[in-house]
């Protein structure tokens, strides 16, 4: 069937699309690099090549975003107003529906001044509100390459404690740490090496994708970032990448020992979300066989976390009807840009 919704999740690192057929099935996700604090032409660029990936259709737009927080811009507000303009103008003669949180969807021409903060970063409200339509009750964590998010769920409802970034780092519904992007030292600032507790160097040598190519968790096509020393993605570089973290050379054969440092580490990442979790919860009483909904390519660490907390794990992308999808992507992995596409199409079959 032919595609009529696709929605648009704009991050600062990464453009993430998914498009719904007129039966609300999944026929395509797509995520592109777009480090946008480089410029505008990187989310022009993600964009154009996504939009090439897809068949001549009529297509309605629908956008959320992140990426108004990245330096290129002065402030959210003039990022948000940028980023829209760069859509509208990517998208001629295309209607784009544009998030604005629990305000709903606004079209591109009608958004004004006074929407911005609601526009910006409300991608997360999309996912959880999606979710909470479909199960009534859960803990939705989405854990990406960058961020974390953790939204209770209740009786069909996202029981959010904060809105802006700023409020939901203090709530630790969000929480800034991710699978790829995240440098290890903002992750932990000791480890186990060799039995022995160590300091890490407070310096970009290693992010967490080296961790993850090490335990042999992260899958390469969302390994989109440059690595921290602009070298090779393989095994052995990440190790090495990660001895340099407490000062020691890498040897291959030492191979055991990197990937004993990655565990150590990687177990410290789960038990940071994980106390997010916690504290959620605490928040509010909730049966203890409501399910952990994981999304983002990051879920394999939610599952462990559910198993942890002994709860059902569901994931994300068992939400959705899915027709064949060929990029290798999974609906979870762009879970902001699937809710908004679905949330757009119901809103269009009511006449809203």
């Amino acid at each position: 069937m032919q595609a009529n919704i696709m929605g648009w999740d704009i991050g600062g690192a990464h453009v993430k699309a998914a498009a719904i057929n007129s039966a609300g099935e999944i026929i395509a996700v797509y995520q592109q690099p777009c480090p946008l604090w480089k410029g505008l032409d990187q989310l022009q660029q993600a964009v154009t090549a996504i939009m090439q990936q897809l068949p001549d259709s009529n297509l309605c737009h629908a956008t959320t975003m992140t990426g108004e927080l990245v330096d290129l811009f002065d402030n959210r507000d003039d990022g948000v107003k940028q980023i829209i303009q760069t859509m509208t103008d990517l998208l001629p003669g295309s209607e784009i529906l544009v998030f604005a949180g629990q305000e709903g969807f606004l079209k591109s021409t009608q958004v004004e001044v006074s929407h911005y903060a609601s526009i910006a970063s409300a991608n997360w409200l999309a996912s959880a509100s999606f979710a909470a339509q479909k199960l009534g009750n859960g803990l939705f964590v989405d854990s990406g390459s960058t961020t974390t998010d953790i939204l209770l769920l209740n009786d069909g409802q996202v029981l959010a404690e904060g809105y802006t970034d700023y409020q939901r780092l203090i709530s630790q519904e969000l929480i800034y740490t991710g699978i790829v992007r995240t440098a290890v030292m903002a992750v932990t600032q000791t480890a186990l090496d060799q039995g022995k507790k160590i300091g890490l160097m407070a310096e970009y040598f290693a992010t967490m994708a080296d961790v993850y190519r090490v335990t042999g968790e992260l899958n390469e096509i969302h390994d989109q970032t440059d690595t921290a020393d602009g070298a090779e993605k393989t095994v052995l570089a990440s190790a090495r990448r990660l001895s340099r973290m407490i000062g020691c050379d890498f040897y291959p054969e030492e191979l055991l020992r990197w990937q004993q440092f990655a565990e150590n580490i990687r177990g410290q990442q789960i038990q940071q979300i994980q106390r997010g979790c916690e504290t959620r919860l605490s928040q509010h009483e909730l049966l203890q066989d409501s399910p952990l909904i994981g999304a983002g390519v990051g879920r394999f660490l939610v599952e462990q976390v559910a198993l942890n907390l002994e709860r059902p794990y569901l994931d994300f992308s068992d939400l959705f009807p899915v027709a064949a999808i060929q990029s290798g992507m999974t609906t979870a992995d762009c879970a902001p840009a699937a809710a908004v596409a679905y949330l757009a199409a119901k809103m269009n079959s009511k006449g809203g």
